[in-house]
């Protein structure tokens, strides 16, 4: 993946160095996801990981490093789920445990969808060569467990790029839109039980529209 991250220390690094990383990329995930790359000031992703700026710089010394590492763990995180598909599974199951874990990464991150949806937005300056290699790669080979799968009648046709591009944009759908979301449906949005509910209905709408008749 073509995203360097650019750390002050080579050596392994301790614990407080390990914690304070996190820190930062946490911070600049928040960050980043509200004011995007250039709004974005490491002034405040400093104030936001409760540390000053020199300490800041010393593990980024820019803030376009900082940008590429966030988006590099957010996209280790997305698409972790995506390498998970096997297979040898049985589809409707794998493709269930994919969309639940979609959903939960959506819930648990949605500034990271929010930033990486900004990054795309933006004509993905910085990921496009990744975009057009490592992930065309990665959807290629999961293209072909799917088509295997419709081949075997163990799932009704369907096109297997529209599919995954089907799941991308409804599980996301719920962490990007928050704002519409809660604004149609008020309290409901808010209740417990909502997220349960979103991932339910996801799922019928997706697996029920792929299981063979």
């Amino acid at each position: 993946m073509d995203l360097p991250n650019v750390s002050a220390a080579d050596e392994v690094p301790t614990r407080i160095q390990a914690r304070n990383r996190e820190a930062i990329l946490s911070a600049g995930r928040e960050v980043f996801a509200r004011h995007g790359l250039r709004g974005a000031t490491l002034d405040e992703i400093a104030r936001t990981a409760g540390m000053s700026k020199p300490n800041l710089l010393y593990y980024f010394r820019r803030k376009t490093d900082l940008y590429k590492a966030v988006l590099e763990e957010v996209l280790a995180d997305w698409l972790s789920p995506l390498h998970a598909l096997d297979p040898e599974g049985d589809p409707v199951e794998e493709l269930r445990r994919y969309i639940v874990a979609k959903m939960q990464l959506s819930n648990m991150h949605p500034q990271a969808s929010r930033l990486f949806a900004g990054e795309i937005i933006a004509g993905a300056p910085n990921i496009h060569g990744f975009l057009s290699t490592e992930l065309r790669d990665i959807v290629a080979r999961k293209a072909r467990t799917i088509e295997a799968w419709v081949a075997q009648g163990r799932l009704a046709p369907i096109d297997p790029h529209h599919l995954i591009f089907a799941i991308w944009a409804i599980t996301q759908h719920y962490a990007d839109f928050d704002a519409q979301i809660r604004a149609v449906l008020g309290d409901r949005a808010g209740r417990p039980g909502f997220r349960e509910e979103a991932a339910e209905a996801v799922l019928g709408l997706v697996l029920n529209g792929v299981t063979p008749r």
